[in-house]
C-alpha cells in the first residue's frame, strides 16, 4: 500500500531536487526514501526503480527546459530569438545542473510519443535556425552547431573549467555574438 501523501509525481520532483543537490548520477531510491522519512520500499508503489525514476526525472526537466525556451523565444527573431534561446539554456541548466544532466539521457522514442512537449526544443531550435534563412540539410548541421556550443559551454561552466580572470559573462556574451554571425553567413553554397 502506497504511504499517505506520496504520489508519483512528488517523488519525481523530489528525486529532480535531489539531482539538483547531489548530482543527476547520484540519485538513488534509498537517498530519496530518506528524504521523505519512508523506507524504499514506499517509493516501489510509485516508481518501479531507478531507471524509471532516472526516465521520469529526465523528462520532467526535459519538458521544463522545453517550455523555457519556448517561452523565452515568444516574439522574437534573429539575433533577439538566438539571444533568448541562449540565456533560457544557459539559466536552466546553472539553477538546475542535476536536471540540466537529466536532460542528457537518452529516452526510448515511446517516451517521445508520449510526452510530445519534449520535442518541442527540436521545434523551437529548428524555428530560431529558419529566422536565418535556413533550411535542411543546414537547419540540421546549425542545429548540432548551436547544441554543442551551447552543451558545451554550461558543461565545463557547471564542472568549473573557466578558471581564467577573463569574466565568464563576457565569454557567453562573445560566444553568442559568434554563433550570431555564424548564423547570419552560414555556408549553404554546394562548393565544399
Amino acid at each position: 500500500m502506497a504511504r499517505a501523501g506520496l504520489t508519483t509525481e512528488r517523488v519525481v520532483a523530489a528525486a529532480a531536487d535531489l539531482a539538483d543537490t547531489v548530482g543527476f548520477e547520484h540519485i538513488t531510491i534509498a537517498a530519496l526514501a530518506r528524504g521523505f522519512g519512508v523506507k524504499d520500499a514506499s517509493l516501489y508503489a510509485h516508481v518501479k526503480g531507478l531507471t524509471e525514476l532516472s526516465t521520469r526525472v529526465a523528462i520532467l526537466s526535459g519538458l521544463d527546459l522545453a517550455d523555457r525556451i519556448a517561452d523565452a523565444l515568444a516574439g522574437r527573431a534573429g539575433r533577439d530569438a538566438l539571444l533568448a534561446f541562449g540565456h533560457a539554456y544557459r539559466a536552466f541548466a546553472l539553477e538546475h545542473p542535476g536536471r540540466y544532466a537529466a536532460t542528457q539521457l537518452e529516452l526510448d522514442p515511446s517516451a517521445l510519443d508520449e510526452h510530445p512537449g519534449l520535442r518541442r526544443n527540436l521545434t523551437c531550435t529548428y524555428a530560431l535556425l529558419q529566422g536565418y534563412g535556413l533550411a535542411e540539410p543546414h537547419l540540421t548541421d546549425a542545429g548540432r552547431v548551436l547544441r554543442s556550443t551551447f552543451h558545451g559551454f554550461v558543461t565545463l561552466e557547471l564542472a568549473g573549467g573557466f578558471r581564467h580572470r577573463r569574466d565568464v559573462e563576457e565569454t557567453w556574451a562573445s560566444a553568442l555574438e559568434a554563433l550570431h554571425v555564424m548564423l547570419t553567413n552560414w555556408p549553404t553554397g554546394e562548393a565544399r
